[in-house]
């Protein structure tokens, strides 16, 4: 029998790896998406000429801070509180870990609010927001890690707190007049549910019954011999799919003209001088100084340096520019970039998924795209989640419980690339001694928000 299909409208829409993975259920029909760049939308309308998408999905080409979420509604012949679910992924580059965090200042004009926005004037029976990680522990107002108390600054104001960001888009979600959201925050890594590459996010998923929303346990992991990871969640012998790796992602590509946004000649000149699975550590001390100047001096492991992938691990987290030198994305195999296609390919887009614009705007939307696995996974949970709701009446399950963030072993590390004052190098095909590091301590937590 048909299942019922939910209706979905997408925010910041970009290449569509959320909504595919929505769609790769079965269970959803994306009907509007919202997406202010041109070069996106175009990759969007691409798609549905060429009848990957529906041919009735409309297209709202704008920037959302200008658009009125009623107006979207009306253009699509519903009222607040009929859509079935509300996606998106507001940029929030400011609360990445991963580069120099910056300042909210009003919070209630960054693209997080304008998401709220949106949730407030549409009241949709279901919500999902997905973000980077870091937005966990954001703070309102940054304050420079030299002038905190531990390095005799005075006490952190409340604004200055780790977590306030969430807490007070927390705050804001729970006075919406009218709906009683509850919402749960998975602290997820792609990586665990298939996909070949590690991706740590951050996942809301908020609804207005009350309902208490779980995410499934990891379905891959390191195994061992047996196939078995005896010291994984709570089974001491189910078993779990070996992780993805980059070999598998590219297995089979043919890409006769690769878009590439390539490594200048002086780049070039020391990755030819990296062996796949490793990194700058490899190189000669002279030339680690040469090539990296003050960085090389820098703490950390820097393992983003020089670094040449190997087809045997899980790739890295995708960036938009893959030709960086400290976060260089370079094939395992040939002396260049990851191409567009293998970016795809990573983040398990179909082959013949069309990508338009420049190749910095090709990167940008695959790289910041969700993985489609993880929009799969993601959608799974609520299809299920609004399928329970219906069976009880489609009315308030309970008064809505607080607010909660549950860790799902989302913090994975592969491999180490410094031991005992040497160089770790993970051979294509070959045998590496101890590549892995040993099974969490923390596989899941929960805790209130």
């Amino acid at each position: 029998m048909d299942q019922k299909k939910f209706k979905v409208i997408s925010l910041f829409s970009g290449a569509m790896g959320f909504d595919l993975g929505l769609k790769s259920t079965g269970r959803f029909t994306v009907i509007a998406c919202v997406e202010k760049e041109h070069a996106f939308c175009e990759t969007i309308r691409a798609n549905i000429r060429g009848g990957r998408l529906s041919p009735d999905l409309m297209v709202f080409e704008q920037d959302i801070t200008a658009l009125d979420p009623i107006a979207v509604l009306d253009a699509l012949g519903m009222r607040p509180g009929e859509l079935d679910l509300l996606v998106g992924g507001p940029p929030c580059q400011s609360f990445s870990t991963a580069g120099r965090r910056g300042t909210v200042q009003d919070p209630r004009g960054t693209l997080l609010w304008q998401y709220l926005r949106f949730v407030e004037a549409m009241k949709p029976r279901f919500f999902a927001m997905e973000n980077v990680r870091g937005l966990l522990s954001a703070a309102l107002r940054h304050r420079p890690i030299a002038d905190r108390p531990n390095r005799a600054g005075p006490e952190l104001s409340p604004d200055e707190e780790p977590g306030s960001v969430v807490r007070a888009f927390a705050d804001d979600l729970m006075a919406i007049p009218g709906a009683a959201y509850h919402m749960d925050c998975f602290e997820v890594n792609a990586v665990n549910y298939g996909a070949p590459q590690l991706r740590e996010r951050a996942l809301f998923i908020g609804n207005r019954f009350g309902l208490q929303v779980d995410f499934p346990n990891p379905t891959h992991g390191p195994t061992h011999e047996n196939g078995l990871q005896p010291s994984l969640f709570v089974s001491s012998d189910k078993p779990i799919h070996p992780w993805a790796t980059l070999g598998d992602a590219l297995e089979g590509l043919e890409d006769a003209n690769p878009v590439v946004m390539d490594f200048s000649s002086r780049k070039k000149a020391y990755l030819a001088m990296v062996p796949p699975g490793s990194n700058w550590r490899s190189l000669p001390i002279a030339v680690q100084k040469e090539s990296m100047g003050k960085a090389w001096y820098a703490k950390g492991g820097r393992s983003g340096w020089w670094r040449r992938l190997t087809l045997s691990l899980p790739c890295p987290t995708l960036v938009t520019m893959p030709n960086h030198s400290g976060t260089a994305l370079c094939h395992p195999t040939e002396t260049r970039a990851l191409s567009v296609r293998e970016y795809a390919r990573v983040q398990e887009f179909p082959d013949d998924w069309h990508v338009c614009g420049t190749p910095s705007q090709r990167y940008a939307q695959i790289g910041n795209a969700v993985p489609v696995r993880l929009g799969r996974i993601a959608g799974e949970v609520i299809a299920s989640s609004i399928e329970r709701v219906e069976e009880l009446g489609n009315t308030s399950i309970s008064a809505p419980p607080g607010y909660r963030v549950i860790y799902i072993q989302s913090h994975v590390r592969t491999r180490q690339w410094f031991r005992d004052g040497e160089t770790l190098i993970w051979r294509d095909g070959d045998e590496s001694a101890n590549p892995t590091y040993s099974a969490p301590k923390t596989r899941r937590k929960s805790r209130a928000l």
